[in-house]
């Protein structure tokens, strides 16, 4: 694929040549959702399969149309000067396009989407990037980066930060890396890898600490994708012990999303593995637990009948039954009962030490 604004223009042109022959003029867009996505150990990603929404410009289409349009005007001019905008400061852009403006930033969030999906594309790539971090680094990296004006390489020691720790940018394409890590830890929460760092885990277990924040970003996915794919060692994922860590971020981590199934294949982490709170480490280490509520059963109930990654792994199928008959879910913080440093004196050494304990 060309860049992104020829692909626009192509569009456009068509759009234009359909109007003016009085022909139908419309968009497709790949349906972005678990139902069109296709899963293969081999492959290690949610693949988009063939499904396909299709817009046609009509009195009841015209305001979504001028929309998309719009919006695709907007990354053509951010392409051309080397700009970029925020999915929020797209948002407030589209005040100056009279009826066609949006009223919700879920509005052009979604249509953002769409185009990304219409042209193959990651948003980056159409100039607009997103409005929250993408994640923090601690550990043995060095990200070798560059001075966006002189095009002069930076090398930023992550070991240097003191109490803090590096930012991973919204755009990673560029970076590269230098390491003598054995592995990378993903971890769930900002809190844990907070204490992680503070104590030097990084040291002690010669690893890089990444922190998710929850689902990670695309720019933290796409970062230690990169990162493995380029220095070739595991990622280890790190999580609570609920249907929440479990399918939203480890599996998306993984092997990425029905949403943005589109990009999956460079945006998942196929070396990604499993190391966080099983349901038998509940048991195991005695955790201080939660009742599952409605919102936990529904997802749980959901991951068994309708996902692709989940239906080819009887491992993760008999966790998620089990974790819904115990009724119960437990965060990483409980390990803090057998005292706060206890998850990085015992608990994470015995799980990098004991295969049989992940979920694979």
């Amino acid at each position: 694929m060309g860049r992104a604004d020829d692909e626009i223009n192509e569009l456009a042109k068509e759009l234009l040549d359909n109007i003016l022959d009085l022909e139908d003029a419309k968009l497709e867009t790949p349906v972005r959702s678990l139902s069109n996505v296709d899963y293969d150990d081999k492959d290690g990603f949610f693949k988009l399969q063939g499904s396909q929404k299709e817009r046609k410009l009509s009195a009841n289409t015209a305001k979504t149309f001028a929309q998309t349009l719009r919006l695709m005007s907007l990354s053509k001019e951010l392409i051309e000067t080397e700009d970029i905008a925020t999915k929020r400061e797209a948002y407030y852009v589209s005040k100056n396009w009279d009826d066609a403006r949006f009223t919700k930033q879920g509005q052009s969030d979604n249509l953002m989407d769409d185009i990304e999906a219409m042209f193959r594309v990651n948003r980056e790539q159409l100039g607009f990037i997103a409005d929250e971090g993408g994640g923090s680094v601690a550990g043995e990296l060095v990200v070798v980066d560059e001075d966006p004006t002189t095009g002069q390489k930076i090398e930023i020691d992550c070991t240097q930060f003191g109490s803090g720790s590096y930012s991973v940018p919204s755009d990673v394409e560029h970076l590269d890396f230098k390491t003598d890590a054995d592995f990378v830890l993903a971890i769930e929460t900002r809190g844990m890898f907070e204490r992680l760092n503070k104590h030097n885990f990084w040291k002690d277990q010669n690893c890089i600490l990444v922190s998710m924040g929850g689902v990670p970003a695309r720019a933290c996915r796409r970062f230690t994708r990169r990162l493995s794919d380029q220095i070739g060692i595991p990622v280890y994922v790190f999580t609570d012990g609920d249907p929440y860590g479990y399918l939203n971020i480890y599996r998306t981590l993984k092997v990425g999303s029905g949403n943005a199934a589109h990009i999956n294949e460079h945006f998942c982490v196929p070396r990604a593995q499993f190391i966080g709170i099983t349901p038998d480490d509940i048991e195991t280490y005695d955790l201080p637990t939660h009742e599952l509520e409605d919102v936990d059963r529904k997802r749980i109930s959901d991951g068994l009948s309708n996902d692709p990654f989940i239906e080819k792994h009887e491992s993760w199928q008999n966790a998620l039954n089990q974790l819904d008959n115990m009724g119960v879910r437990a965060e990483q913080q409980s390990l803090a009962k057998h005292g706060l440093n206890f998850v990085l004196s015992d608990y994470l050494p015995d799980k990098l030490n004991d295969e049989d304990s992940w979920l694979a």
